[in-house]
């Protein structure tokens, strides 16, 4: 977190940074692709424009900010769809697919992705993903191969989840009589230090205020950021894991 100027207002007191740290526009791209199991050939567009667009206004009201890059990929989108829009002209040549502009360096960003993965578990020379290696009954019988590390926008979709539990409200105010993000950090890493894990849904049990639920998930999000914790998958059960590290 970044420190708050006093004069402020009150939303900059409560602001993650994602850039640098966290996935970036291709990411969120990928993740909404892979959620509509469409071919990259054949994206949607007009579907994940619109997807995209709100997951950048769910970010901002949250107080997650994000680097240009994400609003410049949401031009490029809409200008996409816009094109996809315009009917043909009579005469015209056959103009390319629109969406070519957004399918090559889609694929180019994901080989060199795979490409660093790989030489990422090269350099691992066989270590765990975790840092410290959780005890079997941590792991609740887990195999190896069935735990994922989890990308911010997974870790998005299950927090809407746990959201869309809780009566809907006006904008949240967080005000500085609430517990603060620092604060909340403390807190949960006082209990992954008893615990050494815990599920998602299990850091926010004790949250009834809507307020509160937000703070808890922002404070999940700087702990990634400050690797106090590592957030992993279950695949087959889809549960989401909170290690601490």
């Amino acid at each position: 977190m970044t420190d708050a100027d006093p004069d402020d207002a009150e939303d900059d007191l409560y602001r993650v940074r994602l850039q640098n740290v966290f996935e970036g526009p291709m990411d969120l791209l990928v993740h909404l692709i892979k959620k509509a199991e469409v071919d990259i050939y054949d994206i949607p567009i007009s579907q994940i424009t619109q997807q995209y667009l709100e997951y950048l206004e769910w970010m901002q009201q949250m107080n997650i900010d994000f680097a240009g890059d994400f609003v410049l990929m949401a031009s490029t989108l809409t200008h996409i769809k816009s094109r996809m829009l315009l009917p043909p002209q009579a005469g015209d040549e056959e103009e390319e697919d629109p969406r070519l502009e957004i399918t090559r360096p889609l694929l180019e960003y994901l080989r060199i992705k795979s490409a660093a993965e790989q030489l990422a578990e090269r350099n691992l020379l066989g270590e765990k993903t975790f840092t410290r290696k959780p005890d079997a009954d941590i792991l609740d019988g887990m195999e190896d191969d069935q735990v994922i590390r989890i990308g911010l926008f997974e870790l998005i979709d299950a927090f809407q989840t746990i959201l869309d539990k809780v009566s809907p409200g006006h904008r949240v105010d967080l005000t500085r009589d609430r517990i603060s993000v620092q604060e909340r950090i403390t807190q949960l890493t006082e209990m992954l230090e008893v615990k050494e894990s815990m599920t998602f849904d299990e850091l926010f049990s004790e949250d009834h205020q809507r307020s509160d639920i937000i703070v808890t998930f922002l404070a999940i999000l700087e702990m990634a950021k400050l690797s106090l914790i590592r957030i992993a998958q279950h695949v087959p059960t889809g549960i989401i894991r909170i290690f601490y590290q």
